[in-house]
Order: C-alpha cells, then structure tokens, then sequence
C-alpha cells in the first residue's frame, strides 16, 4: 500500500493544502495520506501553539477520505526534520512517499541529508501547470537518487497561510481562503487577530 507524507507548519491549513492533498491522493494514486504537523519546525517559527495547529489541521482534513493526522511531531522534544520522521514511519508504512510543492522541492538541496531521505521514501513533487520536470534538472542534478523523484500536477492555487494571517489581522474576509470549519476555529478561538502573519507560509 503506498502512504503518502504532506508534512507543515499549518498555521493555519488553507484552501491549497486541501487542493494538494486531493491531487497528490488522486494523481498518486496513494492509499493514505498523512497529514503532519509539526510540533517544532526546524526553520520556521510557528505563531500557535502545536496543540492548536493540530486542531486547525483536524478541522480542515475530517472530510477528506484516507487522510490520517498522526501526533508523532507534536509529541518530540525538539525540532523535527524529515529524515527523522521518513525513518520513523518507514517501519509503519511500506511505499512512503514525500508531497511536497514545487517551490518547496526547489530548496530541497539545503534540508537535512536529502540524498537519505530518498533512501527511506520517494518524492513526489506538485508541479503548476506549464512547468516540467526538466524546470528542476538544477535540483536533480544535486541528487544522488533523482530516480526517486516523481512530478505530478495540480493546479495553481494563490493561498498561503501568512495571505491567510494578514488577511484575519486586518480584519478583511477570509472565508474563502480556508475550509469552513477552520474559519469558524480561527473566529471561535480569536486567533491571529494581532499578529502580522509573516513569520510562516
């Protein structure tokens, strides 16, 4: 069974975590997905708390078949990479599979030991319309095992969560930017009221 690994700070989940979980699970033909939120991101400082983001993340993923959110990251004592976690999972789940963006992939070289990351699972890279697989010949190119990388598409989505933050802070609409049921958490909840909303996407 293959299992994939959407992996985020989710501060908060947006429209466009929800349209990239859909067309990774449809055009990888994937069998799950696991949702991860991360307790404590290693290059990015999260505005809420792991607890709350987690809540975000359930809220916005409890309609969508064969998602599964996992508490492993929340429940490590200090920051977690990737490594760590394909390594853990590996021995849960065979075909693991890494979704990431393409804008993401496109700082991939510089994450923590990315050739043994595709020791333990593949890559699966979510490319814009117009953009192919020779658009990252760059980043291959740095790779031990480009052979474990995988391209698919997905349509562009013009959401981040700092838009989605800037948005709330300055008290403008943002009902369409997220799932319905994070909209009425963030309102229940008041968050990101007072915050820029620039520290994460």
């Amino acid at each position: 069974m293959s299992t994939g690994l959407l992996g985020g700070t989710f501060d908060p989940p947006h429209n466009g975590h929800l349209a990239l979980a859909h067309a990774a699970l449809r055009e990888l033909e994937l069998d799950r997905l696991l949702v991860m939120v991360a307790g404590r991101p290693p290059h990015k400082e999260a505005l809420t708390d792991p607890e709350t983001r987690y809540r975000l993340a359930s809220a916005a993923f409890e309609e969508v078949p064969d998602v599964i959110l996992p508490r492993d990251e929340l429940d490590r004592s200090g920051p977690g990479y990737t490594v760590e976690t394909v390594q853990d999972l590996e021995r849960r789940f065979d075909d693991l599979v890494v979704v990431v963006g393409g804008d993401m992939f496109a700082g991939y070289p510089t994450w923590r030991e990315p050739d043994r990351i595709l020791e333990h699972a593949r890559l699966a890279v979510a490319a814009r319309p117009g953009t192919s697989p020779e658009d990252f010949d760059e980043v291959l190119g740095q790779l031990e095992r480009p052979d474990r990388v995988v391209f698919f598409d997905m349509p562009p989505v013009d959401i981040s969560a700092s838009k989605v933050r800037r948005h709330v802070a300055a008290g403008e609409e943002y009902a369409d930017l997220v799932p319905p049921p994070v909209a009425r958490l963030i309102a229940e909840l008041g968050l990101y009221r007072n915050q820029r909303g620039s520290a994460v996407n």
